[in-house]
């Protein structure tokens, strides 16, 4: 049986690779994430929804 982490998802015809947000987090509450020379923050709320700001 695949791991949950390894599913892809299509949308719009492009297939997506999919990771579970606790793998991102790994039992924090906000990560820093570094793309293209900038950095966003990922963050889950309270109420389980994330926020990704830059």
């Amino acid at each position: 049986m695949p791991e949950e982490d390894d599913d892809e998802t299509e949308i719009g015809g492009a297939s997506l690779a999919s990771i579970l947000s606790s793998e991102l987090l790994r039992g924090k509450k906000a990560v820093s994430i570094c793309h293209n020379g900038a950095v966003y923050r990922l963050q889950a709320t309270r109420l389980g929804k994330l926020i990704l700001t830059k």
